[in-house]
Parts: C-alpha cells; sequence; structure tokens
C-alpha cells in the first residue's frame, strides 16, 4: 500500500502555496504581511540559537526586529519558480539581517581586541611551524600571557570569534542569493559551493574536541550549555574550546577569499 501524506500535512502545503501565490499576483502590503506571519516562527528559531551568545550585547526584541526585516526582504526577493526551499534561502536573510545589526554595535573594547590578536597571531604562528594545533600552555608561552589568561580571554572573545566568521560566511554566501534571481551565474553558484566544500574540509582538520564542538554547535544545533553536558566540562571551557575552533576557522576562510 503506497505512503499517504497526513492530510494536515497537506492542507498546510496547499495553504502556503495559496499565499504564494496571492502575493506573486498582487504583490501587495497584506499579502506580504500574510507571509511574514506564515514564516515569523523562522526568525523566532533562529533569534532563540543566537540569543545566549549575543545576549550581552543586543536585546533579544532587536533581534526579532532585525530578523523581521530579513524576512520580509527574503519574501521581496525570493522567486518561486527556482527550486529553492524558501525556508533555506530566507534563513540566510534573516541570519545576515541580524549580523549586520551585530557588527555595527562595535561593542568589543579596544583592550580585548588587542588580547584576541595577540593570541590569534600566536595560534597561527605555532602551528604554521609546528604543522598541528597548538596548546593553550604552548600558546601562552609565545604570547607571553599566563594560561588561565589565554583561557580567559579565548572565553569573553568567543562572541567576537563568532560574529567575526558570521561575517565571513554571511558576506561570501549572500552570492546564494543569486539562486533566486534571474542573475544567477555559473561563477556565483561554483563560488558559494566552494564555500561549504572549504569550510567542511577545514571542520574535519580541526582537532577532535574542536571538531566535536563545532559538529555540536552548528550541525546538531545544541547550546553551549547542552555541549558541556555531553562533553563534562563547565560552558565557559566549551566556549574557549569553540573560541579556538573559531580562530583557526576564521583565519583560513580570510586566508581562502581575501
Amino acid at each position: 500500500m503506497a505512503n499517504r501524506r497526513p492530510a494536515c500535512a497537506t492542507k498546510v502545503e496547499d495553504h502556503t502555496q495559496e499565499l504564494w501565490r496571492n502575493f506573486a499576483e498582487t504583490r501587495s502590503l497584506e499579502a506580504r504581511n500574510d507571509l511574514v506571519m506564515h514564516y515569523v516562527h523562522l526568525v523566532k528559531s533562529i533569534v532563540c540559537r543566537m540569543v545566549p551568545t549575543y545576549r550581552k550585547h543586543v536585546d533579544f526584541d532587536d533581534l526579532m526586529s532585525c530578523g523581521v526585516l530579513g524576512l520580509m526582504d527574503a519574501i521581496d526577493k525570493f522567486d518561486i519558480h527556482k527550486e529553492v526551499k524558501f525556508e533555506t534561502y530566507a534563513s540566510l536573510r534573516i541570519k545576515g539581517e541580524i549580523i549586520d545589526q551585530i557588527r555595527k554595535q562595535d561593542w568589543a573594547p579596544i583592550s580585548l581586541r588587542q588580547k584576541i590578536k595577540r593570541i590569534e597571531e600566536g595560534y597561527h604562528e605555532l602551528e604554521g611551524r609546528l604543522g598541528r594545533s597548538a596548546s593553550e600552555k604552548e600558546v601562552a608561552e609565545f604570547v607571553n600571557m599566563d594560561v588561565e589568561s589565554v583561557k580567559r580571554t579565548l572565553d569573553e572573545s568567543h562572541t567576537f570569534n563568532l560574529v567575526c566568521l558570521d561575517e565571513i560566511l554571511v558576506d561570501r554566501i549572500k552570492s546564494e542569493e543569486m539562486m533566486v534571481s534571474n542573475e544567477e551565474t555559473p561563477e556565483e553558484h561554483i563560488e558559494a559551493d566552494e564555500l561549504k566544500e572549504l569550510l567542511g574540509r577545514y571542520i574535519d582538520n580541526l582537532p577532535e574536541k574542536e571538531r566535536l564542538v563545532v559538529t555540536l554547535y552548528y550541525f546538531e544545533e545544541l547550546t553551549l550549555k547542552e555541549i558541556g553536558l555531553v562533553l563534562g566540562v563547565s560552558e565557559s571551557r566549551v566556549s574557549q574550546i569553540h573560541s579556538k575552533a573559531l580562530i583557526g576557522l576564521r583565519g583560513k576562510m580570510q586566508q581562502a577569499f581575501f
């Protein structure tokens, strides 16, 4: 006997298609608002994932407002005739709008930025010499800091590093907007695929614990606190491991594209 889709799922899909048809035909504010209300759960889901990381620097309601702006922009630009899921495209636009807002805050003090730069350069220099991942102790000796200061800076720099990596990814993935327009070029499509392939390769080459943290955070969508429970370490320690991974990934992405 053939599998049948649940009636409720079919009704939801039919309703979604009707909303898109109405908007395509009228391009009215009312039709767009109907789509915004239909997809606003995407914004809330993304914001709730980002709040634990950015809560010290941006208000929840501000993130929601930015996310809704990204959603409206996605609705306006989406081509329903392209074989691309709207949810995938909208998620990029929503997160991109939020990241744009966060980076405008310029919240990281100069002293923290200087420490981050010293430690980041230390990791890159040592790993280039050693041909492997450098330990916190090795980096601390190299940059003339104590180990606890390195760990503390990694913890404090978590949001900074995450924003910087997100900036790179959002800026590069913006080329994927072309998937939903009539201006897509083979070069832009290849660039988006290349970005995904490179990032996947860099993640695979991370040390085991860093790779696990990145996988659980980005692919399994666990929070830092939940990852800490899995690994049996504190949330602060997960933040440090995550920051170390982000430093490496950000450096490699910058070398590859800039």
